[in-house]
């Protein structure tokens, strides 16, 4: 079992935990994930680890309370354990030095995309992030992306903060500024990494996303977060998270993402009532 050492709350509905976890934390690679699971009756759930620290034996992850089981974690306090921890699994971010890079992260996502802007500014890459929320208190991981950013752009959907409208704004005003953009890593709604990938295919741009559907198993037996991808059918959990943004089925990743959608409201209804 894993304890939670730590406990954050980031924004309403947004928590982070930092879990002890020794041996992914010596192994995870941006771009990565685990599976955890709270207790026995509990499902399966992936969650990006958003940093790991092997000196102290600890990944962070950062979730939105969403659903029956994300509630759960978000109720446990610090000292509770988590029954089940895997990882790390997926294939890591591919970080090279590409030259200018845009990261966009909307909602919870930007948890997902920090690791991997840090990385590609290790790697000596000038990195140019954007941050977009729906308004200003949901803005998480500002500072975070601050001190590794050469520029930090943030946009609300209703204009309290930062600039109003999409991140595809602020990234379509960057392309037609004439600026060179190498790479863009997009993580977020699937309907905002549609909209990334449609900005940037005009252009040529090497665009990546990390894809996030259903999971059960995350060792491509069950088939559940299946993806379309140039055609071809594959397994987000052996063969990603990420992928080339351009290649992406988005219509029936959101189709597929609304499958159980009324499980789901049953689920926590039931819970409601407990």
């Amino acid at each position: 079992m894993n304890a939670i050492v730590k406990k954050t709350i980031l924004a309403d509905k947004i928590k982070r935990i930092e879990v002890d976890a020794p041996e992914i934390a010596r192994k995870a690679l941006p771009g990565q994930f685990v599976i955890i699971r709270i207790n026995e009756q509990g499902e399966r759930i992936p969650l990006t680890i958003q940093d790991a620290d092997p000196d102290k034996g600890t990944i962070t992850l950062v979730f939105l309370e969403i659903g029956k089981t994300t509630m759960l974690l978000g109720s446990l306090a610090e000292g509770d354990r988590l029954l089940d921890v895997a990882g790390p699994l997926g294939r890591p971010s591919e970080i090279e030095r590409y030259g200018a890079c845009v990261v966009v992260g909307g909602g919870i996502g930007s948890a997902c995309v920090l690791p991997v802007a840090r990385a590609l500014k290790q790697a000596g890459n000038y990195v140019i992030s954007i941050v977009g929320a729906r308004t200003k208190d949901l803005v998480i991981l500002e500072d975070d992306f601050r001190r590794i950013s050469d520029e930090l752009y943030i946009t609300t959907d209703d204009g309290t903060y930062g600039r109003k409208g999409f991140v595809t704004t602020v990234l379509q005003d960057l392309i037609s500024s004439g600026r060179k953009i190498d790479y863009v890593y997009a993580v977020g709604p699937a309907v905002m990494m549609r909209a990334v990938a449609n900005t940037t295919r005009p252009h040529s741009i090497r665009t990546v996303v990390s894809l996030n559907p259903i999971m059960v198993d995350a060792t491509g037996m069950c088939g559940g977060c299946r993806v379309e991808v140039g055609g071809k059918t594959k397994f987000a959990c052996v063969d990603g998270p990420e992928f080339d943004a351009h290649q992406v089925d988005f219509d029936l990743l959101l189709k597929r993402q609304s499958f159980y959608l009324e499980e789901e409201r049953c689920a926590l209804e039931a819970r409601s009532r407990c």
